[in-house]
């Protein structure tokens, strides 16, 4: 054995070849323990007090943390936070109700109700809760298309300026649109809340995880091609004064302290700006109009209208969780705390539920107004809440002073919260050479939904997102390994210059699950890393010998110490030898091959091409599979019989011990394909191919020979030859040796 390292970090070490049934036994595997679904539910609803408060805090999460709330380390922080947050929430809520094609009080509501329920079921401690532009934009996708302008349009009488032609024309119920348009928000955002509440009690939390970050890029063209250009021409100038002030609050920044947002400023000034000139009246500039003062009455959701909306309803649902618990993580984590995402998709429903009775449409988390309750010092829901008080403040008060405010401003700071999205496109091409297949999915998604809309596109994202994981676990990464000298180590033969493949053995890896999709590209290229198809070798193999067979009953071949040799009387029938033979000798299996003993490598007597096999064993490096399906097994086994008739021996080597149960429960064991093939890693496989040419004895190769009392069991019997065969080529398993 090595005793001296040569250098500070090499290390060593000495321990048994083990194949897995071997490691089992010597290190005593246990066998999982199964309970039935009695038990099951019996440990799971098992009712005592512990358990009890447990599930009601898990209901209410209030009643966890309020009790433990710090007043005088976090009360101050959550009071400021709150209120500059409540006020943004004001400004976004209106803003957002043009997305949704609603009257901008509307947008209050939103900003109001879903907070409410959230600060009691809600488990995230800083994100603020209410409209969220792209679930706006869904939702309003649908009230357009249900409750279109041409749906409304009455016929009005206007008289000329001499008082005699009166001419007729079409004009807008404006009422009876905004009543059409607010029940199908409310709808909508009822429907919502159920899918997410039904989702959250199935535990369906971890949907979440197939919305990838290349789907959050949707279709805004429609929706803001409803407002008017003008509009959206002044929109683009407040965009330039609200970065405008922040380049100055900027440069000026350890002269200047603002804690106001910049959109409150903007949005001051441009409601003076508009009430003092008049804009409306003077040069016909859209504004606000109407904030009345107060709530509207609760209603119910329009029954009628769900089956119109139930696929628009959820992948809204899927989206705004999405979204939500997103952000929640990042915060989370950011401030070492945990949420559960099957309680916050019942609080999303909940708040959806009581808000869309309330006129509120759906209702998830911004970015930005999250972001701002964070830095102003938010610890805990408490800011949340005394945000949504600041809200109620401006509907039963101040909504009129917001009246004369226009929509550009209110465009201005929808645009200004999606600037992070379309900003997106400047990071397509950074997306392309990180990985392209996020890349397609980023811009299949994006077209499909400007092509088809929010809904369809994301479900057509969602669907080539899913079929980029089918096609890359269907062509799945293949590879043989070689030797690092000197190591235990095995790596891709393409990837390193100091590496060599063992002579006889060929070791096949692949990276990735095998199931019935993928196993005839498993077979393809493992034919291909080998060089030869089994298959083929073992026809061509029987049609030589039942060729030779007929050659050395004619007499003109016969069986001598070196192989096949033609006899001098050509043409002559060995009468002798068929007697001996009988039937067996026209055998067309490779049982034959003993009989003949055939040399497959040198050239044969007859006119027959069989392909050359170069290799007397395979090692299938399973470490990167985690599970086979039932298809994939029934086939791994017939290809593992194909190499072992042809006189390849097959390892498998680096198994899970969960992948070794699913085999066993695939019946993939029998008595030619035993679980004798199995191996912890491949340099066991390796050591014990190589032991086993050296030997030709694999029965005494393993550690169960030895005593299980031994600490440190010896590693064969007391055949000292063998043990210095181990030592010389094992070397304590830091290397092979030539």
């Amino acid at each position: 054995m090595m005793d001296v390292c040569h250098h500070l970090n090499d290390y060593h070490v000495s321990r048994p070849i083990y194949s897995n049934r071997v490691f089992d036994e010597v290190h005593q595997r246990k066998d999982r323990e199964t309970r039935s679904l009695q038990e099951r539910l019996k440990g799971t609803c098992g009712c005592n007090d512990k358990w009890a408060v447990r599930k009601i805090k898990g209901i209410l999460p209030i009643l966890d943390w309020l009790p433990k709330y710090p007043v005088k380390q976090w009360l101050p922080g959550d009071l400021m936070s709150g209120v500059t947050t409540g006020v943004v929430c004001c400004l976004q809520g209106v803003a957002y109700a043009l997305l949704v094609s609603v009257a901008p009080v509307y947008g209050l509501y939103s900003a109001f109700f879903p907070i409410l329920t959230y600060f009691v079921l809600g488990t995230s401690r800083h994100i603020s809760v209410g409209p969220f532009p792209v679930t706006c934009l869904m939702v309003g996708s649908v009230v357009l298309t249900f409750a279109p302008d041409e749906h409304f349009l009455r016929p009005a009488n206007v008289t000329g300026a001499n008082e005699t032609l009166t001419e007729t024309w079409m004009e807008v119920d404006v009422e009876a649109r905004e009543a059409q348009r607010i029940t199908l928000a409310c709808t909508m955002t009822v429907l919502i809340g159920f899918f997410q509440v039904a989702m959250g009690l199935m535990r369906a939390g971890f949907l979440v995880q197939y919305l990838s970050d290349p789907l959050t890029l949707f279709d805004v063209g429609k929706n803001i091609n409803q407002t008017n250009i003008a509009d959206l021409v002044a929109g683009l100038m407040t965009i330039f004064i609200v970065m405008a002030v922040k380049e100055v609050n900027t440069r000026f920044q350890h002269k200047i302290q603002v804690s106001i947002p910049i959109e409150v400023i903007v949005t001051v000034i441009a409601s003076a700006v508009s009430h003092v000139m008049d804009l409306n009246s003077q040069y016909g500039a859209s504004i606000v109009h109407s904030l009345p003062r107060g709530f509207a009455p609760p209603q119910p959701p329009n029954l009628a209208l769900i089956g119109n909306m139930l696929g628009s309803s959820f992948s809204t649902a899927f989206v705004g969780y999405a979204v939500a618990a997103s952000v929640a993580k990042v915060y989370a984590a950011k401030h070492d705390y945990i949420i559960d995402g099957n309680q916050e998709l019942i609080a999303f429903g909940v708040s959806n539920i009581f808000g869309g009775c309330f006129s509120s449409f759906v209702a998830s988390t911004a970015l930005s107004r999250t972001a701002i309750q964070e830095s102003t010092g938010g610890k805990s829901q408490v800011a949340g809440i005394i945000s949504a008080l600041m809200v109620m403040i401006v509907i039963l008060a101040l909504g009129p002073f917001l009246q004369p405010l226009q929509k550009s401003v209110l465009a201005g700071i929808v645009v200004a919260n999606l600037k992070g999205m379309f900003m997106q496109m400047s990071e397509v091409p950074v997306l392309w050479k990180q990985n392209r297949t996020d890349c397609l999915i980023w811009i299949a998604t994006c077209l499909a939904c400007i092509v088809f809309g929010l809904d369809v596109g994301l479900l057509a994202g969602l669907v080539f997102e899913m079929g980029t994981v089918v096609v890359r676990t269907q062509f799945p990464s293949c590879s043989t390994l070689g030797h690092i000298p000197d190591t235990d180590i095995y790596k891709n033969m393409k990837d390193y210059k100091n590496i060599r493949e063992i002579p006889g053995i060929k070791i096949f890896k692949c990276n990735s699950p095998i199931y019935f999709a993928n196993i005839d590209y498993f077979k393809e290229k493992l034919r291909d890393e080998v060089g030869f198809d089994a298959v083929r070798v073992f026809k061509k193999r029987n049609k030589a010998l039942k060729k030779i067979h007929k050659l050395i009953k004619k007499g003109e071949l016969q069986m001598t110490e070196d192989g096949l040799a033609p006899v001098a009387s050509m043409g002559v029938d060995n009468k002798a030898f068929e007697r001996e033979q009988g039937p067996e000798a026209v055998n067309k299996t490779v049982q034959a091959d003993v009989k003949v003993q055939v040399d497959w490598t040198s050239e044969l007597p007859v006119s027959v091409s069989v392909p050359k096999v170069h290799i007397h064993s395979l090692v299938l490096d399973f470490s990167a599979v985690s599970f086979l399906d039932v298809v994939s097994a029934k086939s791994l086994k017939l290809v593992v019989k194909e190499f072992i008739r042809i006189g390849v021996s097959v390892y498998i080597a680096g198994c899970d011990g969960e992948l070794v149960r699913r085999m066993e429960a695939l019946s993939f064991f029998d008595e030619e394909v035993t679980r004798d093939l199995l191996f912890v890693s491949v340099h066991d496989a390796i050591i014990y191919i190589q032991l086993e040419s050296s030997s030709g004895n694999a029965d005494d190769l393993f550690a169960e020979k030895v005593s299980q009392d031994d600490k440190e069991p010896p590693l064969f019997t007391d055949d000292e030859d063998l043990i210095e065969t181990y030592d010389n080529q094992h070397l304590a398993i830091h290397g092979l040796s030539n």
